[in-house]
């Protein structure tokens, strides 16, 4: 999603919001109701599959951050309409490269998901500095099996 407003306007990063931490949503329950609010999916838990967490320290030099990086199981094969959080693209790994992204996506989470879709886990954590010298320590990498590969 090509993001309008907070975190990271103006950059394409993964869809997503914030947990209702006062009603006591779940990481899984929020990534539906993010799917159902920002990409019109009605899905269910059995769509989804937690590939990653994510922590950082420091985020926007000035707040913590967790994140959970779900994969929905299912291809979406057409792109959802605009929403008021921003517009959506496909794009491939190539074309990744050229696009504005947030720095940390670029250096660690696409990389940490692509080594993990599909059946691997893993969970990282984020040190940010102003300098935008990032310091990443992987606390848990259980890589996706060459078995998984079909998946």
């Amino acid at each position: 999603m090509k993001r309008r407003r907070q975190p990271n306007p103006g950059l394409w990063s993964p869809c997503g919001g914030k947990l209702e931490m006062a009603t006591g949503e779940s990481p899984h329950a929020c990534a539906l109701r993010e799917a159902k609010e920002e990409l019109g999916l009605h899905i269910g838990f059995e769509d989804l599959r937690l590939t990653g967490v994510v922590s950082e320290r420091g985020y926007a030099n000035q707040a913590h951050w967790l994140m959970f990086l779900f994969e929905i199981k299912s291809e979406i094969r057409e792109l959802p309409p605009p929403h008021d959080e921003g517009i959506f693209g496909f794009f491939s790994r190539e074309e990744l490269k050229d696009l504005e992204i947030p720095e940390t996506d670029r250096e660690m989470l696409w990389p940490l998901f692509w080594q993990h879709q599909g059946c691997g886990f893993f969970c990282a954590h984020c040190i940010c500095h102003e300098n935008g010298k990032n310091r990443w320590i992987l606390e848990q990498s259980n890589p996706r099996l060459p078995v998984c590969e079909s998946s």
